[in-house]
């Protein structure tokens, strides 16, 4: 049978009344919590969050809303931000909105269900309208990777315009001058890259040819069909940016498919340091998102709201993207 709380102040002599405080997170007498703690250890103790929550009105446990689990960039932020909840003595519930609007509503109204804390949002929509029952609700949340077009919420994100901005302005440098980019259309990180492209194409004065923009949401596919396309243009680009981790890895195996040289024939800047693009050869040029130190950041400002030690309008966070040298662009 589980101990309960009863035993430990059995064990101990204590009142339940200071048994509960200490297990609540609260202060007691350094003996006290000595006591406690190794009655707790003898005895196995397991806290009942439910019960606990009751009292709390917490449940220690984040609901965190992700628009693709199969996403490696999803899947690595979500091993820091296991980690750092961890670490706060909270767990994490994920749901999967499969990239499709009604599903991430649904799974929103899940998470309140289980009465979460709070939530991390990696937001399939464009608008946050489908978070109104969370404000309304008064939990707190954070969205990571994407911001919101209607409507300001705290936020961690990457500065997606400076990072292509500066990944086109490399390419440059090295008098590339017919350079396209394979990026969303429909999504927030993607039309932000476009935009970082057109800005430094038009800075140098380089026409922003249609035929090198390469659009449709993020994924293998459209890397893979998108090189292959941009490579048999009449006259082909003499390098790439693929704007995501899946859009690089696409872009590369059709690259070898081609039989093309890489950077002999074209010169390539992917995005995302992750897993495949550190073994292949040769090493890319690859501009790096700090993922473990946004995850860190993204749980800090949800705490921080969860106990009210921040209050008031929301906060905006954009980190910057570092640039890893390799050995995929030719000074033409």
């Amino acid at each position: 049978m589980a101990a309960t709380i009863r035993d430990i102040r059995d064990r101990t002599g204590l009142s339940l009344a200071t048994i509960s405080k200490y297990l609540n997170g609260g202060n007691v007498l350094p003996r006290n919590r000595k006591l406690i703690e190794e009655a707790i250890e003898e005895l196995h103790y397991e806290v009942n969050e439910l019960a606990r929550g009751l009292v709390t009105n917490r449940t220690k446990t984040i609901g965190v809303l992700v628009y693709d689990i199969q996403c490696l960039f999803v899947g690595n932020m979500l091993h820091y931000l296991g980690q750092e909840l961890h670490k706060n003595g909270y767990g994490m519930l994920i749901c999967d909105s499969c990239n499709d609007e009604e599903i991430e509503e649904k799974n929103l109204q899940f998470l309140l269900n289980r009465k979460v804390d709070g939530i991390l949002v990696f937001a399939v929509s464009l608008n946050g309208r489908f978070l109104e029952p969370a404000k309304n609700a008064g939990v707190p949340v954070v969205l990571i990777d994407r911001a919101f077009r209607d409507i300001e919420l705290d936020c961690v994100e990457l500065d997606n315009r400076t990072a292509v901005y500066r990944a086109a302005s490399k390419l440059i440098e090295n008098s590339h001058r017919k350079i396209a980019l394979v990026a969303s259309d429909v999504e927030y990180t993607g039309m932000e890259r476009m935009k970082g492209y057109r800005d430094a194409l038009r800075e140098a004065e380089i026409p922003v040819v249609d035929e090198y923009q390469v659009c449709a949401r993020h994924s293998f596919e459209l890397g893979y069909q998108g090189v292959k396309r941009l490579m048999k243009l009449p006259d082909p680009p003499t390098a790439v940016i693929l704007s995501n981790y899946d859009t690089t890895l696409g872009g590369i195996m059709a690259i070898n498919e081609s039989g093309l040289n890489c950077p002999g024939d074209i010169s390539i800047i992917g995005f995302d340091d992750i897993l495949m693009t550190k073994v292949i050869r040769p090493k890319l040029w690859i501009m790096v998102q700090p993922m473990e130190e946004m995850s860190k950041r993204a749980i800090e400002m949800l705490l921080n709201r969860i106990t009210k030690k921040e209050e008031g309008v929301p906060i905006r966070i954009s980190f910057s993207a570092r640039m890893r040298e390799g050995n995929s662009i030719r000074k033409m």
